[in-house]
């Protein structure tokens, strides 16, 4: 496999994991990724197979029926995947945030009934928090929910659920409105339970078909409309109202890890398919690896492959030591992210005018490398997060 991304220190069973889903990737992704991303047909058989490998429990506690394995051990497990199809790694990651939100911030209760189920994958997450009017600004969402006796009564549209459709729990941010003197502290995530499918899933909840999309195909993005829909008050995550930003943006933070791994994994599988097809094909009498512009730009795709790992892997180490990481997830989810983009251009410029064919696989790369500088925050907000995290470290005054 060569000696890119490599990471050092991980433990017998962290290799063992990884190994395994590599053979996995290899078998049962690749041969059939492009032409399931062509027809936007969801994975299942994946899904499955993923399932049996108990991957989506690796970070559920033991005691709930997963692995307890650590965010870094599920980052790399996330670049495999990606490397054979960054869908596959979508359907994953809305799980793994609300897993991981139910077991750092909800009730005993909730962990005690959710999480189980989610470890054997009988139970998919979805992630909702974005809204049509609000973009970035987490503090202008609209959709509200008003109190009313033991229940909550919920209004609004919310955008860009992964998973939307295939999930049966949607963790979802809203307004409560309840007193608090800033607007971040009337905010609510509420546990959605709900049957997998499209149209009225619940009464007064929709989730309306399939957004069509460039890339990023086979896992389902949807909206999500609430019109009068009612949830009791044990479904607010933690029981207490309130909490719902700083819940939602902790799992932000080790979805922005997601990210960086999704385009460390895309990242490689281009230079892969960049340096074979460099070793392949002939100009001028020999292989246009021979050609000194070629190597500098594989030499210049090789090192962002690198780098963008090894900043991955220390974001996932800092967030599993239990230290703050927003410098470094963001960070890593900026760098990865560019990086990606260039390193798939490259390969795409490296292949010539078959790289715009639909038969070669640097074609679907090429579509989903954008969704990476999007997903979890544009590169603009991790360059403010950044800004802002270095002004707190280094203030003179």
């Amino acid at each position: 496999m060569g000696r890119l991304a490599r990471t050092e220190g991980l433990t017998d069973v962290q290799q063992e994991i990884l190994g395994s889903i590599a053979e996995f990737v290899e078998r049962e992704v690749l041969p059939v990724a492009t032409e399931l991303e062509h027809a936007d047909a969801y994975p299942r058989q994946i899904v499955d197979g993923l399932r049996k490998l108990g991957v989506f429990g690796l970070t559920i506690p033991e005691e709930y029926g997963g692995l307890g394995e650590s965010l870094l051990t599920y980052a790399l497990v996330v670049e495999e995947l990606s490397r054979g199809w960054m869908s596959v790694s979508g359907i994953l990651n809305t799980h793994f945030i609300v897993a991981y939100m139910v077991a750092r911030h909800g009730t005993d209760e909730q962990k005690a009934r959710l999480l189980p189920k989610m470890a054997e994958g009988r139970v998919r997450g979805a992630f909702s928090m974005s809204e049509p009017d609000c973009g970035s600004d987490v503090a202008a969402i609209r959709t509200r929910a008003r109190r009313d006796g033991d229940d909550y009564v919920i209004d609004g549209r919310k955008m860009w659920l992964t998973n939307g459709g295939s999930a049966n729990l949607v963790a979802l941010l809203c307004r409560t409105d309840e007193g608090a003197d800033a607007p971040h502290r009337n905010m609510t995530t509420f546990l959605i339970e709900k049957e997998p499918g499209f149209g009225e899933v619940a009464p007064g909840l929709t989730v309306p078909g399939k957004i069509s999309k460039m890339g990023y195909k086979g896992v389902d993005t949807t909206e999500l409309l609430l019109d009068g829909y009612r949830i009791g008050a044990d479904r607010v995550l933690g029981g207490a109202p309130g909490r719902g930003f700083y819940q939602m943006m902790d799992g932000v933070e080790v979805g922005r890890v997601n990210v960086a791994a999704r385009a460390c994994g895309v990242a490689r599988r281009a230079f892969e398919l960049a340096i074979d097809y460099a070793q392949r094909r002939e100009t001028f009498g020999r292989p246009i690896a021979e050609h000194q512009a070629v190597q500098f730009r594989l030499a210049e795709m090789a090192t962002k492959v690198e780098a963008a790992h090894q900043m991955m892997v220390m974001a996932a180490r800092r967030k599993d030591s239990g230290q703050r990481n927003d410098l470094e997830a963001g960070m890593a989810k900026y760098l990865a992210g560019e990086y990606c983009k260039e390193v798939v251009e490259d390969a795409f410029r490296i292949h010539g005018g078959y790289g715009y064919s639909t038969e070669y696989e640097i074609e679907r790369l090429y579509r989903e490398a954008p969704m990476l500088l999007i997903g979890e925050g544009t590169a603009d907000i991790q360059k403010m997060i950044i800004g802002r995290r270095l002004l707190e470290e280094y203030r003179t005054g």
